[in-house]
Formats: structure tokens, C-alpha cells, sequence
């Protein structure tokens, strides 16, 4: 009898799960097996989590939360625990767990995600994320005036939802940049979605830095220019970094940039590792970093993992894919882009559709095969 091969996946993030779900679509099961190695025995649908955090409203800890139930359709299977380190040989290799089990494996996909502050830094115990969402909310609602550091995606978000929820609470923002998020969004989107933002009455401060993580004892920040803002407290909001401590310690420093981005070549293999693949954010890839990139990793990943466990040269590249970006502001409003044609961009009417009624829950759901929260 044939000896089934593992294919491992470090991560059980959109991308983890979306390469997953294609390598098993594909996989022979009397030769091979794809198992998912993740912290927590549920997905994050990380576009809910914010408000989450901010409200009790609809008890959405009970939706964003997704058990992985028959995600990968019976050909694999999801262990709960984290990578402490992995090993690498001619014909795979092998990658020590946190619970002491030891997985070897034939081919090795690396989605490690990103990792965030504060906030949105969550805890890997499902007791223990429920304690820090009710945390913040009692600091959000205990808050006289909030500050969040910050004006990319997240930032806006987090703005749109503190007015939406608790309108006459002074909200500050502040962003490096001259416009709000960065400039691979032309400046047409980035003045609209400051246009929308600033209906709210959030207080938006652009090209100035706020340098620390809590407020002075008579409740005031100072940026680097100078300004004081009144707030006490302040919410984090600044990109996350990515999460890639156990590749440079299996791997070394040289496998990451300066960033901590993991080096890939346009087969998403890392350079000189071929039977070690990347997808997601944590990848060294010129690209935002978005969930929507994920089918596009996940295919050229599926079908250059198999390609090389059956002996071949792997020749599907990744090209990148086209900027599209659904800011929401609040339950009812937001603003668009969509980086194809003349780069249109839509208002209220297109984003709150798509996004910001309903967060996206049902959508993620159907298309990666989770389960719901008794």
C-alpha cells in the first residue's frame, strides 16, 4: 500500500484556507493529504471584526467566527496549534507543533497572515477572544474621546463604525500621508472616501505621526508637529506586520525582506526551497494586501504544489491582480474602487450593498465552505 504524503498549510487566514480548498479540489487522496495548521480552532472573518469590537449589536462574535466544519470536503484535515518550527529536506521535511506532534510533509504552503496591535491583536483561545471583544467594548463605551493612529482601510473603518454607533463621541484620526490610505488608489478615490469619512464629524489629521499608545494623564496627545488632541484612548489602527517569526527561524533571515515579507518568485515558491510555497499578505509581492488577492495566490500555489510532488517543473505565475477596495463607513455608507476599465468609483449605494449591511459574512461562508457558532 502507497504511503499518503502530506501537503501542510501554515495558516487558516482567507488564504491559508482558499489554497487549501483548491489543493484538495485537485489532490488524489490515495496518494496525498492536505492538512491546516492554525491557532485557533475557527476562521476570523477579519472585515466583521471591527465592529465586533465596537458593538454588541447583532451579537456578531456568534457570526465572524467560523467553525472549519467541511471546508476541505473531506480530503484533509484542520489541526489546532501553532508552528514552532519546520525542517526542510530534498523530499519535503518535517514541522514541530505546539502541542508536541511532530507532521511531516511533502509539500509546505506558507500563509501565515499578519500580525495586529492592539485592538485587533486577538488572543488564540476561544475563551480569551471573547474576554478581549468585551474588553474593548467597555473601553470604546467607557471612552470620553477616542484617537485612532492610522488612515489606511482599517483606520476609515473603525471611524465609520465609532460615529455610526456612538455619534456624539468625539473620534480623531490621524494618517503620514496627505490623503488617506496610500497611493495605489488614485487621488479621485482617496478624495472621496475623505469626503465621506469627514461627514461623519470624525476629526481627520493628515500628514502628522502619533508616536505612542496612551494618553498623557490629563487625557492629550501630542503629535510630531505639534498638535494636541484630546482623547483618552487610543486604538491603534496602523497596518499590521507580517507574521512571519517561525519562517526566518526555520529558514533563516535571509528567506524574509527587510519588512519581514517572505521572499517569493512568481511560481510563489520560495527562492531556492521548491517544495515550499507562500500566499497571502505575508508574501514580498507589490500589492495590497486584501483578502480578494486570494484566489489568484491560491491557484498558481494548487497547481505548482502538485505539479512539483509529481515530479515537474512548475510553470503557472503569479501576475498580480487589479486594485479593488470597498471602504465601509458605518453600516449604511462607504465608498468604492475598482482598478479596471476607467477606475470607477461608487458611493453609499454600491458599497453598503455589497459590504456594510452585511459585512461579507454570508458571502465568506458560502465560498470557503464554513460552518456557524452553536
Amino acid at each position: 500500500m502507497a504511503t499518503i504524503r502530506n501537503i501542510v498549510i501554515l495558516g487558516g487566514g482567507t488564504f491559508g484556507i482558499t489554497a487549501a480548498r483548491k489543493i484538495a479540489a485537485k489532490v488524489d487522496t490515495t496518494r496525498y493529504k492536505v492538512i491546516v495548521v492554525t491557532p485557533r480552532p475557527y476562521y476570523v472573518h477579519l472585515p466583521g471584526l471591527i465592529r465586533t469590537l465596537v458593538t454588541s449589536d447583532g451579537a456578531l462574535e456568534k457570526q465572524i467566527f467560523m467553525p472549519y466544519g467541511s471546508t476541505l470536503n473531506g480530503k484533509g484535515d484542520v489541526v489546532v496549534a501553532n508552528a514552532v518550527s519546520f525542517t526542510e529536506t530534498k523530499e519535503g521535511g518535517e514541522i514541530s507543533l505546539s502541542n508536541g506532534e511532530c507532521i511531516p510533509y511533502s509539500g509546505l504552503v506558507l500563509a501565515p497572515g499578519t500580525k495586529w496591535e492592539g485592538a485587533l491583536s486577538l488572543p488564540d483561545e476561544p475563551s480569551a477572544i471573547l474576554e478581549h471583544i468585551k474588553s474593548w467594548r467597555e473601553k470604546i463605551r467607557n471612552a470620553a474621546s477616542i484617537l485612532l493612529v492610522g488612515g489606511g482601510a482599517v483606520g476609515v473603518e473603525f471611524a465609520g463604525e465609532l460615529k455610526d454607533y456612538f455619534p456624539s463621541k468625539p473620534v480623531s484620526l490621524t494618517h503620514a500621508h496627505a490623503q488617506l490610505l496610500n497611493d495605489a488608489y488614485p487621488d479621485k478615490y482617496r478624495s472621496a472616501l475623505l469626503a465621506r469619512l469627514g461627514k461623519t464629524g470624525t476629526e481627520i489629521i493628515l500628514n502628522d505621526y502619533v508616536d505612542v499608545t496612551e494618553p498623557s494623564k490629563d487625557g492629550t496627545i501630542t503629535t510630531r508637529s505639534g498638535k494636541t488632541i484630546h482623547a483618552d484612548l487610543i486604538i491603534p489602527t496602523r497596518g499590521g506586520r507580517p507574521n512571519t517569526d517561525v519562517v526566518s527561524k526555520s529558514l533563516g533571515a535571509d528567506s524574509l525582506t527587510e519588512s519581514g515579507h517572505i521572499k517569493v518568485l512568481p511560481t510563489l515558491q520560495l527562492p531556492d526551497h521548491p517544495r515550499i510555497f507562500a500566499a497571502g499578505d505575508a508574501i514580498n509581492w507589490k500589492e495590497q494586501k486584501q483578502a480578494g488577492k486570494a484566489d489568484g495566490h491560491a491557484a498558481v500555489v494548487a497547481e505548482n504544489v502538485l505539479t512539483v510532488l509529481n515530479g515537474g517543473e512548475p510553470s503557472a505565475t503569479y501576475k498580480g491582480s487589479p486594485e479593488i477596495i470597498i471602504a465601509s463607513v458605518g453600516r449604511t455608507g462607504g465608498a468604492s474602487y475598482l482598478g479596471v476599465l476607467w477606475g470607477p468609483v461608487f458611493g453609499d449605494a454600491v458599497s453598503s450593498r455589497i459590504k456594510s449591511r452585511g459585512l461579507l459574512i454570508e458571502i465568506i461562508r458560502q465560498k470557503l465552505g464554513l460552518g456557524r457558532l452553536e
